[in-house]
């Protein structure tokens, strides 16, 4: 059986950046040490924007500029990029919140194998619940997991209320 984990995000801007959150400071540590410790396939989400992101149908409903491919603020958490330091993993640049790539790239690392699937990242409550979705509904048989110590959400508030929606959908939530 192959164990997947999808860090999701935990970068720079959604840390202690242009959207950051002492809650996303707060499960750093945490998810660098699930990460260090984690024996399996590992895809790692980048948030990606480019220069017109305020033109952009996020832009005008989150007029926040993060993320812009490139920029400090684009590039992985130190602590996280320290963990990932000596593992391979495959980056998956995502657009928007969720990645219908992901789904293709996971089938593609596992074959015919029976595999499960781990979530970690930022943020619980927009890309977090969004790529949980979309794994879980393109592999309806598979167990898919968010360990809620290695995320945080844009409020405490809305991190729950996206657990409490990702168990509802059968998605298993661990670490809360």
């Amino acid at each position: 059986m192959k164990h997947l984990l999808i860090v999701v995000d935990i970068q720079k801007d959604f840390v202690d950046g242009a959207l950051g959150t002492p809650e996303a400071v707060a499960i750093v540590d945490n998810a660098a040490k699930k990460i260090k410790e984690f024996n399996g396939d590992i895809f790692v989400t980048y948030d990606t924007h480019s220069e017109n992101y305020m033109d952009t149908a996020e832009g005008k409903k989150l007029p926040v500029e993060h993320c812009i491919k490139g920029t400090d603020g684009w590039k992985l958490n130190e602590t996280i990029a320290g963990a990932l330091a000596d593992k391979k993993y495959t980056a998956v640049e995502k657009v928007t919140f969720g990645s219908v790539e992901l789904p293709l790239l996971i089938k593609e690392t596992v074959g015919d194998e029976d595999f499960d699937v781990t979530l970690i990242g930022l943020c619980t409550d927009i890309c977090v619940v969004s790529n949980a979705l979309i794994v879980k509904a393109y592999f309806p048989e598979k167990e898919v997991y968010v360990d809620a110590s290695c995320c945080a959400g844009v409020t405490v508030e809305t991190h729950n209320a996206a657990l409490a929606t990702m168990k509802m959908c059968q998605i298993n939530v661990e670490g809360e």
